[in-house]
């Protein structure tokens, strides 16, 4: 009688087209059937986005906690395979090793064929529940810690030549021990040199960079660096930093924060698909200064590096870690003596003192191409 539960070990054989000849399948590319999600059981519902809902679960045989990422998927699509977007983060996550990314332990199915489940370790905390509870703001020291962590995890996705493409605080897990951990690859994409154009417009608004919401075809890791100047913006000033409600609102926001960009500081600027439907605001000034009256010289300087308009001259990862804003007082705190919160997401009432706090609703607001919500409203006019 047939034990399913064991790995398949019948040989076959794929034909090789460079030899022309069948060729045997080695034993490295055989592997263990998926487990049930039934080994699971369900604790609470960590948070639902737009590309799946999060479980807390239990396994059933180690007691171990985890958490339990059900894909959305359309039924239809199976028809012709399994889903290439679905294909693509679990092979991003599985390719993935290290301590400031969220680790993908297995992929689980139920009884429908398109109920895929990702079984990813158990962080204690989002960043954004955090930020909407946190009686006492981040001090600088933890804010520098938090953001060193986040950087040490672009410099290996874009090292491995990877694009996140959905940066903002409710994607950065946060453990007890203090580790930060980068999650939901959803959006994520490999890139090759030289690069080739990705779906636009996907970054979660209140993050998208400016040449994304003008309409440019291409994406470099400098969208995921944008993200990570509003996010070290977000957590000094206790509050979202460019919190727009449409494209339109979110152009006027970096423009009013950072002042009008031009040819001069941004080589082929005029020539963006959406500046042939509208004028933008003159405004001269950068007003990050302004903003951040506190902040030293040298952390000054990281935030405009940041938010340069030219994505050929935005800060890298590396760059970043370098900078002297984490080497001067007050240092980086040590993440093992980062502080300890209650675990928000798992409280009965979770739901009623999230909503109390600061509304994340509007953050994908705004996917349709500016073009189409401007219509006849603005008169077309080019930079001169």
């Amino acid at each position: 009688m047939t034990d399913w539960s064991e790995p398949i070990r019948k040989k076959g054989f794929v034909l090789n087209f460079q030899t022309k000849k069948l060729q045997e399948i080695s034993d490295r590319h055989i592997t263990n059937p998926c487990r049930s999600v039934e080994e699971y059981e369900k604790l609470n519902m960590l948070g639902q986005g737009t590309y799946g809902v999060v479980y807390r679960v239990r396994d059933k045989k180690t007691k171990k906690e985890y958490a339990l990422k059900k894909v959305k998927v359309d039924r239809d699509l199976f028809r012709d395979g399994f889903p290439v977007a679905c294909l693509r983060e679990i092979s991003i996550l599985k390719s993935c090793k290290h301590e400031n990314i969220v680790d993908l332990k297995e992929v689980v199915v139920g009884e429908q064929l398109e109920k895929i489940f990702l079984v990813m370790e158990y962080c204690e905390q989002d960043l954004a529940s955090l930020l909407d509870n946190l009686e006492k703001p981040f001090s600088e020291s933890e804010v520098k810690c938090i953001i060193m962590q986040l950087l040490r995890g672009l410099e290996y996705l874009h090292g491995h030549y990877i694009i996140h493409r959905d940066i903002k605080v409710s994607n950065l897990l946060l453990t007890d021990t203090g580790c930060l951990k980068i999650a939901d690859f959803g959006l994520a994409r490999t890139f090759s040199v030289p690069q080739k154009s990705m779906t636009p417009g996907l970054v979660t608004l209140w993050y998208r960079p400016p040449e994304l919401l003008l309409g440019s075809p291409n994406q470099s890791t400098a969208i995921d660096m944008w993200a990570v100047g509003c996010i070290l913006g977000e957590l000094l000033s206790h509050k979202p930093l460019l919190p727009g409600t449409s494209e339109i609102s979110q152009i006027n926001l970096i423009v009013d924060l950072l002042g009008t960009p031009s040819e001069s500081i941004w080589p082929g600027f005029k020539d963006l698909p959406a500046l042939q439907n509208f004028n933008l605001r003159q405004q001269p000034y950068n007003n990050l200064k302004t903003r951040f009256p506190y902040l030293s010289q040298v952390g000054l300087r990281l935030l405009n590096f940041l938010f340069m308009y030219d994505p050929m001259k935005r800060a890298t990862a590396v760059e970043c870690l370098q900078s002297s804003y984490f080497k001067e007082a007050p240092l980086p705190a040590d993440p093992k003596l980062m502080p300890s919160f209650p675990q928000h997401r798992n409280l009965k009432a979770s739901t009623s003192s999230m909503t109390s706090g600061r509304t994340r609703t509007q953050e994908r607001v705004g996917n349709s191409n500016i073009s189409d919500i401007l219509g006849n409203v603005l008169k077309k006019k080019r930079f001169e």
